[in-house]
């Protein structure tokens, strides 16, 4: 009898392990997506503040040849007179 409770001991044991080794792989996976989802977000952020960086100087570009149009509308339009010559 101990010899069969032997045998069905090391099966248990053996079973265990093998669960063991499907979870330890199954973490593993789960950490390498973890990570490379890390990587993933940390470019996209490095991106996405250059693109707005750029954006940025862009629509400060535009904002300033705005001002200087504006500027130039206003004096334009108080000064009549460079017109009707």
């Amino acid at each position: 009898m101990a010899r069969a409770g032997g045998i069905t001991n090391a099966v248990n044991v053996g079973i265990a392990v093998q669960a063991d080794w499907e979870n330890r792989e199954f973490i593993s996976h789960i950490s390498l997506n973890v990570r490379r989802l890390f990587d993933f977000l940390v470019k996209f952020e490095a991106t996405t503040k250059s693109k707005l960086a750029s954006l940025n100087e862009k629509l400060d570009t535009l904002e300033r040849r705005l001002e200087l149009l504006e500027v130039q509308a206003s004096t334009a339009s108080a000064n009549q007179s460079l017109f009707s010559a």
